[in-house]
């Protein structure tokens, strides 16, 4: 039985040769793009990089100068936002001081003239969802961050729309919240169902909670795929840096990556079979408690990072290695040729 299933079929979002320019700033630049009904989908990039532009046209804040704009396989590039089939949460949370919470996650069901009854059960169990049922009489005053962060998620999903479109909504928290609310998300998105479309310069929360990524760089996707092939196989040298710590090496005239915690410093300098291994000395180290971090000026040029767990190590056995002579090593199925250049098998 060929043939392939319908478009609506399958994706929730389709973006075709989508472009939007700022007087001379190109900061979308011919995005091509297929989000699959029910992924977590993240935009990852820079400030700048156009991601956040992208997911303003997807809601239809913005309008493209070309390209187009499909949900479900329908084009929705002029359709005003309010007809689209998508609900966005925002980092600072946008919440009517003057409401109590039950009535801020029940105004959109209110706008499209659902009953008293049905928007009290609506917005309970929406509540529920996101873990706060007993907050509904509070203002929104009264509630932390991370709460009213729950708070406007609730709003978005009571709705049940097609797509979520999620901008930064945890860059206001501090470091511990915001790494509970990441598990928090993907928790609530795999019990929704709805597609979740999350925009975020943090590589660790596209890393944990997606899908699949797309890669942001000057308007343009420089890489898609799942977070593990994505930091594994970067596509490029840009890639490799923004998406976690890598290193860039250059031998023979391939240029290629290797990931800090690839990389391992032999002890007595003997090295098992299979291992590719180079010569330097450590010029600094960083003990970061569970960790140490080193860098390592190699004999054939450049430097390495390389990660360390502390298993047996105190933190004065790791600040003596600065300044040793050290053979680092990896195996060569742990690079990735990067800025177009194939990968070389090694010989026999």
């Amino acid at each position: 039985m060929g043939g392939c299933p319908q478009l609506d079929d399958t994706h929730d979002i389709r973006l075709v040769e989508l472009a939007k320019s700022y007087g001379a700033v190109r900061a979308v630049d011919g995005v091509d793009l297929e989000i699959a009904r029910g992924e977590f989908f993240t935009m990852l990039g820079p400030s700048g990089s156009g991601k956040t532009t992208t997911l303003r046209l997807i809601a239809g804040f913005e309008l493209p100068d070309t390209g187009r704009v499909e949900l479900g396989g329908r084009d929705v590039t002029h359709v005003p936002p309010y007809a689209r089939d998508v609900n966005t949460v925002f980092q600072d949370y946008a919440l009517f001081p003057h409401m109590s919470v039950a009535d801020n996650v029940a105004y959109g069901l209110r706008i499209r003239g659902a009953g008293r009854a049905e928007r009290r059960a609506r917005a309970a169990e929406a509540l529920e969802m996101v873990r706060l049922p007993d907050v509904g009489a509070r203002k929104p005053a009264q509630l932390s961050g991370g709460q009213r962060q729950r708070v406007a998620l609730a709003r978005a999903i009571v709705n049940r729309p097609r797509v979520l479109l999620l901008d930064e909504p945890l860059g206001a928290l501090d470091l511990k919240l915001r790494q509970e609310m990441q598990v928090e998300l993907k928790r609530i998105q795999g019990e929704v169902g709805i597609t979740f479309v999350y925009v975020t310069h943090d590589q660790e929360e596209a890393l944990t909670m997606s899908d699949r990524l797309a890669v942001f760089d000057h308007g343009r996707i420089v890489q898609v795929g799942p977070p593990a092939e994505v930091y594994e196989r970067p596509a490029s040298s840009f890639v490799a840096g923004f998406v976690g710590t890598s290193n860039v090496l250059e031998r023979g005239g391939r240029r290629f990556t290797v990931r800090p915690e690839r990389v391992r410093i032999l002890d007595n300098g003997t090295a098992p079979a299979g291992l590719v291994v180079e010569r330097g000395r450590v010029t600094d180290v960083s003990y970061v408690g569970p960790l140490t971090r080193y860098v390592v000026a190699l004999d054939a040029g450049g430097e390495l990072q390389v990660v360390r767990q502390n298993l047996e190590t105190s933190s004065a056995d790791a600040l003596g290695e600065h300044g040793r002579e050290v053979s680092v090593a990896w195996r060569q199925e742990h690079t990735s040729a990067v800025d177009g250049q194939p990968e070389e098998e090694e010989g026999p």
